[in-house]
Parts: C-alpha cells; sequence; structure tokens
C-alpha cells in the first residue's frame, strides 16, 4: 500500500471491486493468481447470513469464503445492526482479515429496504451500524459508499469523518451519486473532498479499466489507490497489468492461444465444483462470454457456448472459441 495507515499490507493499491453475481470465489481465485492488491467478496444481505432459512443462510456463507493468497475483504450490508454485527463475526469466523460495509449500492432492491447508498441519506443510522460492525470484530473493517446520494446530498466527506473517529479504516469511494447509478462518467475529482477530510487510504471507483484511466483517476482524486470492477471482466489479469505499469511490480504473464484456453478452462472448472453442475454451467456463462470478447473470438461459437449445457462440449469449444476468427456464416 502506498500509506503505512492501512492495518494490512498490501502487495499494492489496485483492489478488486465487489461485483454482485461475479466476485464470487472461483473468480477472486482466478484474480489473485495474476495477482491483486486485495479482492473484494459479492456484497452479503446480513439478514440472509443470520438469520434467513436454511438453504439461502448457506449460500450466503458460501459468497464469504475466503481463498488462498491474497487478502479478501468479505463485503456485507444491511440496516439492522445485530444482524450486521453476527455477520461481520461470521465472515471472521470463516477467515475474513478484513470486513467491508456496503452503503453504496444503487439497486432499488437493496435501497428499497435502507440498506446500501440509502444509508447516506441517514448518517445516525450509518454511525449505528459501523460501530456495531467495529465493535463485532478484531479485524478492521472498511467503508465502501458514493458520493451521496444525489447532488443536493454530497456528504460523503461528513460520512467519511464520522466514520474514521469510530474506527474505520479505509474507504472506498465510487465517483457517482446513487441517484446517477452508472450514468455518465465518474467524478474521480470530487472524491478527493473524501481524501481531504480523513487521514486514513481512499480508494477510488467508477470507470477505471487500464492503467490509463487509473492514473487519471489517482491524479484528480489524490487517492491512495484504485478498485477495478468491469475492466477485470474477462482479463482476470488486468489488476496485475495495472498495478505492474503504475508501481513497478513485476508484469503478469498474459495468457493468449492455448494458455488462454487453459486459463478459461480452469476457471469454467472451478466454477463448476463450487456451485455444482447446473447452476454452474448457467453462473459459467456470462464469464465465457466475457473472454471470449477480450479474445476477439467468434460470434458463431460465442453463441454456442451460451447454450451449451454440456460441461465436456463446453471445454472442447473453447480453445477455438478463444482464437481470433472471422465471425461464421
Amino acid at each position: 500500500m502506498t500509506t503505512d495507515k492501512f492495518p494490512i499490507t498490501l502487495t499494492s493499491p489496485v483492489i478488486l471491486a465487489p461485483m454482485s453475481g461475479i466476485t464470487d470465489l472461483p473468480f477472486r481465485q482466478a484474480v489473485a493468481r495474476f495477482g491483486a492488491g486485495m479482492v473484494v467478496s459479492e456484497m452479503i444481505s446480513s439478514g440472509e447470513m443470520v438469520t434467513a432459512r436454511p438453504s439461502r443462510r448457506a449460500a450466503s456463507r458460501a459468497r464469504a469464503e475466503i481463498g488462498d493468497g491474497v487478502p479478501t475483504s468479505v463485503q456485507i450490508a444491511g440496516r439492522e445492526a445485530g444482524s450486521m454485527a453476527e455477520a461481520a463475526r461470521i465472515a471472521e469466523g470463516q477467515g475474513a482479515p478484513v470486513i467491508d460495509i456496503n452503503m453504496g449500492c444503487p439497486a432499488k432492491k437493496v435501497v428499497g429496504g435502507l440498506s446500501g447508498s440509502a444509508l447516506m441519506r441517514d448518517l445516525d443510522l450509518a454511525l449505528t451500524l459501523i460501530d456495531a460492525v467495529i465493535n463485532a470484530v478484531r479485524v478492521p473493517v472498511t467503508l465502501k459508499m458514493r458520493l451521496g446520494w444525489d447532488f443536493d446530498c454530497l456528504n460523503a466527506p461528513l460520512l467519511a469523518q464520522r466514520a474514521e473517529a469510530a474506527g474505520i479504516a479505509m474507504f472506498t469511494v465510487h465517483g457517482r451519486t446513487r441517484s446517477q447509478f452508472y450514468t455518465g462518467q465518474a467524478d474521480w475529482h470530487a472524491i478527493r473532498s473524501v481524501v481531504d477530510a480523513v487521514s486514513v487510504p481512499v480508494i477510488a471507483n467508477g470507470d477505471i479499466r487500464d492503467a490509463k484511466t487509473a492514473r487519471r483517476a489517482l491524479a484528480q482524486s489524490n487517492a491512495a489507490g484504485v478498485m477495478i470492477g468491469r475492466g477485470a471482466q474477462g482479463r482476470p489479469w488486468a489488476l496485475a497489468e495495472i498495478a505492474a505499469e503504475l508501481y513497478g511490480l513485476t508484469p503478469p504473464e498474459i495468457p493468449h492461444g492455448a494458455a488462454l484456453a487453459d486459463q478459461v478452462c480452469d476457471h469454467y472448472e472451478s466454477i463448476l465444483s463450487f456451485y455444482g453442475k447446473d447452476l454452474g454451467v448457467r453462473i459459467a456463462r456470462k464469464h465465457l462470454g466475457w473472454y471470449v470478447d477480450a479474445a476477439g473470438g467468434s460470434v458463431a461459437l460465442r453463441s454456442r457456448l451460451m447454450r451449451e449445457k454440456d460441461p465436456a462440449t463446453v471445454l472442447a469449444i473453447l480453445p477455438d472459441a478463444l482464437t481470433r476468427q472471422k465471425e461464421a456464416a
């Protein structure tokens, strides 16, 4: 990390963003193999993790599983102090070295439950949850948020000041308001107001896909690091590539041809192992599509992969699907 303020040593301040339905254990492991400062789990509902019926509770806890080789932050969301504290304890018990609190998700179903970025409209409740989580665990607790609810409520600096006083160890700020969802361009310069308001590290997030955009985000925000989301889809080596260019680290060996096919096959088989065949085949499709798109593969073969239900056939198709070729008629 570029600062000693964060209590866990990271190889670089380039972090994998939490993405619902994407940053599961198989994807985090794929990213970790190439190198990342830290990876973050999918957002996990504290209520489901603690009080949901057994099947949903087990699924939520599975999303909090920790892999080897890279610091992993487990992100939790909710609006009840008791369930947030218990979810944090469960994640810590499963080996999480960092707990992250989500106050940035703009999804209607999350905000409608007064979680995620809805908490930026009620800072007293937000601080109650922060206090509950920090007091429940011994590991560092971080906070991910947006610039505010809308342009009339740009209160990220105030929330950050209060949260730092409560003991938050690091912030990640997405450079949009909740009302923007993912439209327009992330305002990296606006993140600087949070950087200036606190003494702990602040990570810039939003529209950062490569070293060029990462440099611009760092220059405009003065943040301590960057968080990469969609830029890693189909490119699990992207974080290590960015870190190498920004911080002079050893660049990753980016796979091509047969090596890329082996990488994707390994990821595919990890997904099937983690979820089981039927669910795994469905979950894997989006990842396969991103890999093929990034490799410039055939549209026809991509379409076939999206429909194929037999894992053996998928594994047989992948080497051809991941090579550059003209679209089949």
